[in-house]
């Protein structure tokens, strides 16, 4: 086995004589350099992780050219044989850096790990929470240096009255963490023993009669497509994404339904909605007759793009209610018309397992056990529901009417 130093000039006179094989430099042990027949001319490095009985190993560093020259290359087999003396192995130390910066760098990690979330609801969290508040934090630091600190950063950057959303940041997060653990790539999460972000109270916020009125007669001039859109979410109680979202083969004018599939709804669960008179015509509106269309949006923006202008719309409305002589109107969301519906039903005398069918909810009466064997469907009594919904609604319209005269 040659040996000798590994210089520019060593390497110049091997190549010129075409000689092939291994030079081991002289004064760094494991350092060499290996020419092959074809004149290719590349640096290595040989050591052993262990006594003499453990088995040899070589590394190559790189071919010549750059980066690697002899004095480059002896650096970085200096480095390595400087790891081999603290009994770390270059090689797999090597390869857990790459992986580190590629496949546990934060971002791409925290996308496999929504990408094996299930659940609609849960997969829009989890996306929402990482776009927002978790990615522009941790970026693409490598999943096992992220400390308790990086994630108390975190949460410090989050306003203090976002708390709902701190504490849905935290489940999002948290549950990151433990898959990585549940995968070996973790041994241990930097959230174990945090404390979890206080609960928030629930809204308890609904719409008397009156506002209820008001909304539906000034939402036609906000906006084609938010005024409808709030006036069916009065109509039918569903949630606002799967009104926005509606396309027309999930309209059935002839059975007066909504039927939303699985991958429509927040639960993942499929739902068919009886449609009243007030739902009816407005969708009649809509499409400009009682002939309905057989596919596409029935709320498309001028691109054909779903319609996402829900503040603007939701900004002008106020404005219009605030400018029409009622009293004023404490501020309101847009889901708290579902609430106004689940109330007003409650006041209506609609039995409480009804109110869940046209919710489309699995608490109470349609979860656990009940939920399992209990697989009648209230249809007929969510269409009584509804039409007892729409003349409820209808009087309310018309008393406002009636005020509006008097005064």
């Amino acid at each position: 086995m040659a040996t000798g130093r590994i210089t520019k000039r060593t390497l110049d006179a091997l190549m010129a004589n075409s000689v092939a094989g291994f030079l081991w430099d002289e004064d760094l042990k494991g350092f060499g350099l290996k020419i092959s027949s074809g004149g290719t001319a590349s640096y290595v490095v040989q050591y052993r992780m262990g006594g003499r009985e453990a088995k040899t190993k070589r590394y190559t560093i790189g071919g010549h050219g750059s980066p690697w020259t002899p004095a480059t290359a002896r650096e970085e087999a200096s480095r390595m044989l400087m790891l081999v003396a603290q009994g770390v192995d270059p090689v797999e130390s090597d390869k857990q850096r790459r992986r580190e910066a590629v496949d546990l760098a934060f971002s791409n990690y925290a996308d496999r790990f929504a990408g094996s979330c299930k659940g609609k609801g849960w997969t829009t969290l989890v996306k929402r929470s990482l776009r927002l508040h978790i990615k522009p934090v941790l970026r693409d630091k490598a999943l096992p240096t992220i400390t308790r600190q990086d994630v108390v950063a975190l949460f410090d950057r989050m306003p203090d009255e976002q708390m709902a959303n701190r504490r849905n940041v935290f489940a999002v997060l948290r549950r990151l963490f433990r898959w990585a653990i549940s995968r070996g790539d973790i041994a241990s999460s930097p959230m174990e023993g945090m404390e979890t972000p206080r609960a928030v109270k629930p809204r308890e916020r609904w719409l008397s009669d009156s506002e209820l009125a008001r909304i539906w007669t000034h939402a036609p001039r906000t906006h084609r497509c938010f005024g409808p859109i709030v006036r069916l979410l009065i109509a039918t109680g569903q949630r606002r994404e799967e009104i926005a979202g509606l396309h027309w083969q999930e309209l059935d004018r002839g059975e007066r339904e909504m039927r939303l599939t699985g991958d429509r709804t927040k639960n993942g669960e499929p739902t068919t909605i009886p449609l009243n008179d007030l739902a009816i015509a407005e969708l009649d509106q809509v499409a400009r007759g009682d002939t309905w269309p057989k596919r596409g949006r029935v709320f498309p923006t001028s691109t054909g793009a779903a319609f996402t202008a829900y503040h603007k719309g939701k900004t002008k409305l106020d404005k219009l209610i605030a400018e029409d002589g009622g009293n004023d109107v404490s501020p309101w969301r847009l889901h708290d018309l579902r609430r106004t519906l689940a109330t007003g039903f409650q006041r209506l005398g609609v039995r409480f397992e009804v109110t869940e069918a046209v919710l489309n909810h699995l608490s109470g009466s349609r979860s656990g056990v009940a939920g399992i064997y209990q697989r009648h469907d209230w249809r007929k009594e969510k269409r009584e529901a509804l039409t007892t919904w729409n003349d409820h609604i209808v009087q309310a319209i018309t008393a406002l009417g009636g005020m509006k005269r008097a005064a």
